[in-house]
C-alpha cells in the first residue's frame, strides 16, 4: 500500500474520531437532566398534533431535542411530577389539539391523579373558538385562566359526513365492496350517497354517548346540572366576561397575573418545561422500579411484514410480542392499541401471539382512540381489555373490494386489452367491474373469515358465537358500550391496564413496576440507514383523508380488510 493511502486512512480516522466526540458531546449537553429547582411547576403546551407515541427517531428526540406531543410522553412526565416533592403544580396552556376524546380523556386521566398528591392543576387558554373536546380536558384542573379577550367556544360535537359517490361516478370511478355487514360502513362514504339506515344508528349511537359523556363531566366538574350544561353549550361561544359569568372559567388574567395566582403560598415558582422535564429519569423521584412490565405500542393500520412508525406490521408486532414471553424476566404484557384494523391476515397472524402469550403471563391490552375490527382482532386473546368511554372499538366485520376505473379510462381514451392465465387473474382488475358471480364469491369468502372473528372473539370474551354475532356485524361501539355488552372489561387508561396486569401478575398495587417499552429507541446509524415511516401529507388532504390513503398505501395487496370507518363528525 503506498504511503499516501496511509495517510489518507489515518486522516480519515482522526476525522471520524473528532466527529464522534463532537457528537457524544453535544449528546450529552442536549439529553443532560436538567436540575429541577425547588418550587417548581411543570408547565405543558398541549396543542396541535397529540400521537400516541413519539417516534424514536435519533436525529429529532436525541440531537435537536425536539419530540411531538404523545400520551406516552405526557402521562410519564405527568405521573412523574405527582411524585417529584420539588414540583409544586402543574399548568397546561391548551390550545386546539389534534386527536380523539379517548386521548384527551387519557389526558384528562392522568391530570386527575396527578392531584391525588395534594397539588394542584391549572389550565390557562388564550383563545379557543371550537373547544369542546379541548374544555372537556381542561375541567380535570383546579382553576380554567382564560385570556381577558379569549373567546372559548363550548358549541358541542357534530359535523357533516361526506358521501362522494355521485362526485366519483362524474369521474368515471365506481367503488365496489362487499362487506360482512350492515354496520361495516368503512366505505360508505364512496359507495353510498347518504346514510344508510343502520350507518346512521351506529353515528348517532356512537356520539350521542360521547356527547353525554362530555355533558356530565363538564356537569360534575363545574358544579351544574346536565340541564345547564346543555344550555350553554347551545349558546355557544362566550367572549371574557361572558364565560366568567356563565361560570365556564374562573379567572380572566393576563400572563403575568397568570404567574401570580400559581405562586398562591410560595414566595416564587420556578418554571420548568415539558421539553426539559422529560430529561428526568423515572428512578429520581422513585418510580420504574420493581419487577418488569413489557409496554408494547401498536398504532396504525395493520398490514402484513415489517411495520413504520405508524404502521402495525405484523411480523414486527408479533416479534416484539414473543421477545416479551420469552423474557423470563418479564411478568406481564400491556398492549396498547391505537389502530383501525387493517389486513385480516396480518391481524390474525398478532393475535396468534397474543394468545401464546396469554399462556404463560398475563396480558392486557389498553385502547386509545382507536381499537376496531382488526384493532380488535389484536386484542380479544388478551386476559383482559380496557378502552376509554370515548374509545371507538369493535367493528368485528370483514370487506373486500375494489374500484372499477372502466368509464374512467374510456373518457380518457385509455384502452387495454385482457391476457389472463386462470378465471379470476384478473379478478381485481380496475378495468371492468366485477360479475354477480364474483361479487357472490368474494361474499363467501368474507362470510367465511367473519365466522372465524366471531369464533375468536366469543373464546376471548367467553360468550356464545350467537351473541358475539348480536353486536358484531361491523358496528363500532364506544368503550363505555363496549363494556355493557362484553367487548372490554374496565373503563380507563393506561395506569388502569397496569394495574390490572399487576393484579394479574401477583404484584401488589401498591409497588411501582419497571416498564419495559417497545419500539425501542432507534441508534444513530439506525436513523441515517434504517426504514422510513410510510406518510402521506399533502396541503389539499384532511388529516382523514390522509390516514384513508395511508391505509390505502400499505393494504394495496393485501385483501380481504378487517377495517373500521375512519371519517368522523367529532373534529
Amino acid at each position: 500500500m503506498r504511503k499516501g493511502n496511509y495517510v489518507l486512512i489515518i486522516v480519515l480516522i482522526f476525522i471520524f474520531l473528532i466527529t464522534a466526540t463532537i457528537f457524544a458531546f453535544l449528546y450529552y449537553e442536549f439529553r443532560r437532566p436538567p436540575a429541577v429547582k425547588a418550587n417548581s411547576y411543570l408547565e405543558i403546551d398541549l396543542t396541535g398534533p397529540v400521537h400516541e407515541f413519539a417516534e424514536p427517531e435519533f436525529w429529532t428526540n436525541y440531537f435537536l431535542g425536539i419530540r411531538p406531543l404523545s400520551i406516552h410522553d405526557l402521562w410519564q412526565n405527568i405521573r412523574k411530577a405527582k411524585a417529584h416533592s420539588r414540583v409544586r403544580c402543574l399548568l397546561l396552556r391548551i390550545g386546539y389539539l389534534e386527536c380523539d376524546w379517548a386521548k384527551a380523556s387519557e389526558i384528562r386521566e392522568a391530570v386527575l391523579d396527578f392531584k391525588k398528591s395534594g397539588k394542584k392543576a391549572y389550565a390557562y387558554v388564550e383563545e379557543a373558538p371550537e373547544f369542546d373536546k379541548e374544555y372537556y380536558l381542561a375541567t380535570a384542573c383546579d382553576r380554567i385562566v382564560l385570556h381577558p379577550l379569549g373567546w372559548l367556544g363550548v358549541n358541542g360535537i357534530g359535523g357533516w359526513v361526506p358521501f362522494v359517490k355521485k362526485g366519483l361516478g362524474k369521474l368515471g370511478v365506481e367503488v365496489e365492496v362487499e362487506h360482512v355487514e350492515e354496520y361495516k360502513t368503512a366505505y360508505n362514504m364512496f359507495t353510498e350517497e347518504e346514510f344508510t339506515p343502520a350507518h346512521r344508528t351506529m353515528m348517532e349511537s356512537l356520539y350521542g354517548d360521547i356527547f353525554g359523556q362530555y355533558v356530565r363531566a363538564v356537569a360534575e366538574a363545574r358544579k351544574k346540572t346536565e340541564e345547564e350544561v346543555r344550555q350553554l353549550i347551545d349558546q355557544g361561544l362566550f367572549q371574557g366576561e361572558k364565560a366568567l359569568q356563565a361560570g365556564l372559567v374562573d379567572d380572566l388574567l393576563y400572563q403575568d397575573e397568570l404567574e401570580k395566582l400559581l405562586l398562591e403560598k410560595e414566595k416564587k415558582l420556578e418554571r420548568i418545561k415539558l421539553s426539559e422535564y422529560d430529561k428526568v429519569s423515572l428512578s429520581s423521584v422513585g418510580l420504574g422500579k420493581g419487577r418488569k412490565v413489557a409496554l408494547i405500542y401498536a398504532m396504525g393500520p395493520i398490514h402484513s411484514g415489517e411495520g413504520y412508525y405508524q404502521t402495525i406490521g405484523g411480523r414486527t408486532l408479533s416479534r416484539w410480542i414473543r421477545r416479551a414471553r420469552e423474557d423470563r424476566s418479564v411478568a406481564a404484557i400491556v398492549l396498547r392499541v391505537d389502530s383501525p384494523g387493517g389486513s385480516a391476515v396480518a391481524s390474525d397472524v398478532i393475535w396468534r401471539e397474543v394468545a401464546l402469550a396469554k399462556k404463560e403471563k398475563p396480558v392486557v391490552v389498553s385502547m386509545s382512540d382507536l381499537a376496531g375490527s382488526g384493532g380488535y382482532w389484536i386484542s380479544m386473546a388478551a386476559n383482559k381489555i380496557v378502552a376509554q368511554p370515548q374509545t371507538l372499538t369493535g367493528s368485528i366485520g370483514v370487506l373486500s373490494g375494489k374500484v372499477n376505473m372502466s368509464a374512467f379510462y374510456e373518457k380518457m381514451g385509455i384502452t387495454a386489452e385482457k391476457l389472463t392465465y386462470g378465471k379470476r387473474a384478473d379478478l381485481f382488475t380496475t378495468f371492468r367491474g366485477l360479475t354477480p358471480e364474483e361479487k357472490e364469491f368474494l361474499k363467501k369468502e368474507i362470510l367465511w373469515i367473519y365466522d372465524r372473528f366471531l369464533s375468536k372473539a366469543a373464546e376471548g370474551r367467553n360468550l356464545s358465537k350467537e351473541d358475539v354475532d348480536k353486536v358484531s356485524r361491523g358496528r363500532v361501539w364506544t368503550g363505555s358500550q363496549a363494556k355493557e355488552i362484553g367487548l372490554v372489561d374496565e373503563v380507563g387508561g393506561i395506569t388502569k391496564a397496569i394495574e390490572l396486569a399487576k393484579k394479574l401478575a401477583g404484584i401488589p398495587l401498591d409497588e411501582d413496576v419497571r416498564l419495559i417499552i417497545w419500539p425501542k429507541k432507534i441508534s444513530f446509524f439506525a436513523s441515517l440507514f434504517g426504514r422510513k415511516e410510510a406518510k402521506i401529507s399533502h396541503p389539499l388532504l384532511s388529516p382523514d383523508m390522509e390516514k384513508l390513503l395511508l391505509i390505502f398505501r400499505v393494504l394495496e395487496k393485501e385483501k380481504p380488510w378487517a377495517i373500521m370507518p375512519l371519517w368522523h363528525p367529532t373534529d
